[in-house]
């Protein structure tokens, strides 16, 4: 027979097991995918998103390196967004001068017209003007919120808010009790909700603000055209003796990537529900594969069935895709970044462009293809993109050219592959191999 102490401490337990069932069942994790291209977007959507966000015009961190929308483009993507019952984030997170301002209220405006979700936005101007017209504005990570007292600040201003990632999780859990704790509120009446980066690039500078572009080349990384001259091989010279070396082993400016799925429990753990992956100058693969792997453990997490093992497969995956080799970022209290050894990626696959879809039969389920470059044979792994297609990945089954079976296509070959999945005309198709 138990004594009153121990059915005291069973009861407790059994409540905070209680508690914990109820708040997993009423949990939502929001999944929040990059899509710097119509491609990406659809790709976005085919991962498993709950939002996406993308940069227009010029006034976005990504305005250089992604193929950003128009603000014509609005109006199809709350379409398409709406379809799919996920949210639609603008990018609008630059440093902000007077002649931008004018392009900045458009901007905001024609959003709010369309249908966009929420401006995510770094200048007080941007804030300011968005909040001022009754939309919704989400503070981006660009502004380096590291505490509670400026998330008290921008509460004034906004319902979600993007922490510095340089922030551990230890305390990224202390600013989330607090927040409910000291029943921190938005515009919404909401409490304040917390996102967090967990995947993708990092840059050396503090939440990415940096003048090391702007100073070598005139481009500046805070107005969106970063040339990443960080990321490249030097050469130190010795001022006493003039000797020179190069740096082996590390591009000591260049942080590996950001990859939390391994510990994506403790994330979870730490009161953030919504997960941003970073990556909108990216493929439409990354954004599938990426979007689909923290979609999983996401889910595994609410099911409780995230484990080691299963951990262990999305890695394999996250590594097929772009990437400089991964780290913790700074979430398990490291202060220091780790450098990658490599420029450029090293994604243990690549694709290799082949030619363009010309026709689909989808009564026959057969699609024909103009086979431009390269050559492509039976069994190997394909991929096709296309602006409304997103992103079709399979196996190259029986190849015909003229209705007659080949075992495989070179340079300037029309041919037709079996393929249960629409392609548009002009849709790029790619030849997908192993590079480790």
């Amino acid at each position: 027979m138990l004594s009153w102490g121990d059915r005291d401490r069973e009861a407790k337990k059994e409540k905070k097991i209680s508690l914990f069932i109820n708040n997993m069942t009423n949990r939502t994790i929001e999944i929040m995918a990059p899509a710097g291209s119509w491609e990406s977007l659809q790709a976005a959507i085919q991962g498993g998103a709950n939002s996406i966000y993308f940069g227009i015009e010029q006034l976005n961190m990504r305005a250089r390196s992604s193929n950003n929308f128009t603000l014509k483009d609005l109006a199809e993507i709350t379409e398409l967004c709406k379809k799919k019952n996920i949210k639609a984030y603008i990018t609008l997170n630059t440093i902000i001068y007077d002649h931008d301002l004018i392009l900045m209220k458009k901007i905001v405006d024609t959003a709010k017209k369309a249908g966009i979700t929420a401006i995510i936005a770094s200048d007080q101007a941007v804030i300011n003007y968005t909040a001022s017209i009754n939309m919704e504005v989400h503070i981006s990570t660009q502004t380096n919120v590291t505490n509670l007292e400026t998330i008290r600040f921008f509460a004034y201003f906004a319902d979600v808010i993007i922490l510095s990632r340089e922030l551990s999780l230890i305390q990224v859990k202390e600013i989330t009790k607090e927040i409910e704790k000291q029943q921190i509120k938005g515009p919404s009446g909401n409490l304040v909700r917390i996102e967090i980066f967990v995947h993708g690039a990092l840059c050396m500078a503090v939440s990415g603000k940096c003048y090391m572009s702007l100073h070598t080349a005139n481009s500046s990384a805070n107005r969106g055209a970063c040339i990443q001259n960080c990321r490249k091989t030097y050469t130190v010279t010795d001022k006493e003796d003039r000797h020179q070396f190069d740096i082996d082993n590390e591009y000591i400016m260049s942080p590996k990537d950001l990859c939390a799925i391994g510990f994506l429990d403790q994330v979870l753990d730490s009161g953030s529900n919504i997960l941003k992956i970073e990556g909108r100058g990216r493929s439409p693969e990354y954004v599938k594969t990426t979007t689909q792997c923290y979609r999983e453990a996401a889910d595994a997490y609410l099911e409780g069935t995230y484990n080691k093992e299963k951990v262990k497969g999305w890695m394999s995956r996250l590594k097929t895709v772009y990437n400089r080799g991964f780290w913790d970022g700074y979430y398990l209290g490291q202060k220091m970044g780790e450098w990658t050894e490599i420029h450029g990626s090293k994604a243990a696959k690549k694709k290799i462009y082949l030619g363009k879809a010309k026709k689909y039969f989808a009564k026959i389920q057969v699609a024909e293809f103009d086979l431009e470059t390269q050559k492509l044979k039976e069994g190997d792994n394909i991929l096709i993109t296309g602006r409304t297609t997103g992103i079709i990945e399979t196996i190259a089954g029986e190849i015909r050219i003229n209705d007659k079976r080949v075992e495989d296509v070179n340079k300037g070959d029309k041919f037709s592959i079996k393929l249960n999945h629409k392609v548009r005309p002009n849709d790029k198709l790619y030849k997908i191999v192993n590079i480790q």
